[in-house]
């Protein structure tokens, strides 16, 4: 008896002297966290995704970043036919400092295009931004998914038009030999030109731009309430909610990041109104109606050869752009939404 006991005792001491040791290790090997890889391991197993990156990433540099370094223009008499070189024009051409800017902030031009490009803005921000979502939410109500499927094709067909067509098609319908003014003529009415009406322009390019691009914003809304839970409208409607309540408290809360972020992105583009749709109409109204931003750099830099000034003025949009998408994001934020990028 006392042979088996003396064996039982050391394994018992052994198992409890190891026992706290072993909990011990399991326990901090349970809390403690897997660490960051290293460079050079993350390299190496990413290195098939970085390759695949790589064209994308030198198209963005050569295109987007490099293209920056010439708004050095901006603070010179640029001229161009120095050399043929345009770096070497560029290093040759005299320095100006801010005379180019306050030519601008001098030049009433400057203002009216200004003016317009702000003008164009608010009106397609209240008139084009809130039709996708419209539309998304009637093409979304519709049961049969075949009438679903060409309700959608028909209103983003346009988007793959160019600005050339779209404005030929508004001239057959709205311009002096077109469509409703030999309607008007035909029952004894003076026909109408709108397409040359400066006083009508901006509603003309909001509803060109609303017929073009109003389809992709329905795929974008459409997209967004694919991922709403079917759940959520069964539970609203044994709770009583009618249609329109369901659509105000179940898909609008769901359609609310996507809008946001969409938002903030349109108030960054604000200056940007849509340079080939107003400049192929430029001539037809006059610049007092039609000059943006965008067509008056063209129209100073390309056609006037004045590159300098041009810079400065697209120097300045570009200013004024960041600006707005830093207070759009930070009123998103305040909104309780992500935005561009979160806090």
């Amino acid at each position: 008896m006392s042979h088996s006991t003396v064996p039982r005792s050391r394994t018992e001491a052994d198992t409890t002297a190891k026992t706290p040791a072993a909990s011990g290790a399991t326990g901090s090997g349970e809390k403690r966290r897997p660490g960051k890889p290293s460079l050079r391991l993350r390299l190496r197993r990413d290195r098939v995704l970085l390759l695949m990156t790589l064209p994308a990433v030198a198209l963005v540099l050569l295109f987007n970043y490099v293209p920056i370094l010439g708004n050095v223009v901006a603070f010179q008499d640029y001229d161009p036919y120095i050399s043929d070189n345009g770096i070497v024009s560029m290093l040759n051409s005299p320095w100006v400092g801010l005379e180019n800017f306050q030519r601008i902030f001098a030049d009433s031009a400057f203002w009216q295009a200004v003016q317009n490009t702000l003008v164009l803005f608010f009106l397609q921000l209240l008139l084009f931004f809130p039709i996708p979502i419209l539309l998304a939410l009637l093409i979304n109500s519709v049961v049969r998914p075949r009438v679903r499927a060409i309700a959608q094709a028909v209103l983003y067909l346009p988007h793959f038009f160019s600005w050339v067509l779209v404005i030929s098609v508004f001239q057959q319908l709205l311009g002096g030999a077109g469509l409703l003014s030999q309607l008007l003529r035909d029952h004894g009415y003076d026909g109408l030109d709108l397409m040359t009406d400066p006083s009508t322009f901006k509603f003309l390019v909001t509803a060109q731009a609303v017929w073009k691009d109003a389809g992709w914003g329905i795929i974008v809304f459409l997209a967004a309430l694919a991922a709403v839970s079917p759940d959520l409208y069964e539970a609203a409607a044994m709770d009583g909610a009618s249609r329109w309540r369901r659509m105000w408290h179940v898909t609008l809360p769901a359609l609310r990041p996507v809008i946001a972020l969409l938002l903030v992105l349109r108030v960054g583009d604000a200056l940007t109104v849509g340079f080939e749709q107003i400049l192929l109409q430029r001539e037809a109204v006059g610049p007092g109606a039609a000059e943006v931003l965008d067509t008056f750099v063209w129209w100073n830099g390309v056609r006037n050869q004045d590159f300098g000034y041009a810079a400065a003025a697209g120097l300045v949009k570009g200013v004024i752009s960041i600006g707005l998408v830093l207070a759009a994001n930070k009123v998103a934020h305040l909104m309780g939404e992500q935005g561009v990028y979160k806090k």
